[in-house]
């Protein structure tokens, strides 16, 4: 398994790496944003937001892979979390993303899961993914679309959240392959909206 320290994905704008301590209050600032933490779990206090960072980086070091710290490279600014995450009971490998409110609109979500999703398939042998998203969140569905996803229905998460209402959006490799995106990959590539 290679070093976590030496992981890191660049696309145009962003740099994605595995997370770090140091990136514990901006993503307790992006989690105490109501609307940002809507469709994630809702608004944590800090305890918890650390749980979930020590979360992440452990499955890192256990699995190899989780979810990556999204780093503006413009500015050097951590504005969110997205990757590759498959926790216990989870309805398949999924690339996820959720970026701080004043990124959104920028076609970040895009750009940072099709690179996370090219490393997924490419380095995780990965042979399909998916993206769990709630039925209300079309600014995430429309992300899903633009990566060429296709909405497989509702889906049924693991406890505590089996009363949560997903739908699981998904593709395989070879859809991925087929499809190629250096068009998401471009700094005025297309937007997102409520990322979240």
């Amino acid at each position: 398994m290679a070093d976590i320290r030496d992981i890191e994905l660049r696309t145009a704008r962003l740099i994605l790496r595995p997370p770090r301590l140091e990136d514990l209050s901006p993503w307790s600032a992006r989690m105490a944003d109501e609307q940002v933490a809507r469709h994630i779990g809702g608004v944590q206090p800090p305890s918890l937001v650390w749980r979930g960072l020590m979360c992440m980086v452990g499955a890192w070091h256990v699995t190899g892979y989780a979810m990556f710290s999204v780093i503006e490279r413009a500015t050097g600014r951590w504005i969110g979390r997205l990757g590759p995450w498959n926790p216990f009971g989870w309805p398949g490998k999924e690339i996820g993303w959720a970026l701080v409110r004043d990124c959104w609109g920028r076609g970040y979500a895009t750009e940072g899961a099709s690179a996370a999703a090219d490393w997924a398939f490419e380095q995780l042998g990965w042979q399909e993914m998916i993206h769990v998203i709630a039925p209300d969140n079309a600014a995430s569905q429309a992300v899903a679309r633009r990566l060429g996803s296709q909405n497989r229905g509702p889906g049924k998460l693991p406890p505590p959240l089996d009363t949560v209402e997903v739908h699981i959006w998904g593709q395989t490799r070879e859809e991925w392959r087929r499809r190629g995106f250096e068009s998401a990959r471009s700094p005025h590539g297309p937007t997102d909206g409520d990322v979240g």
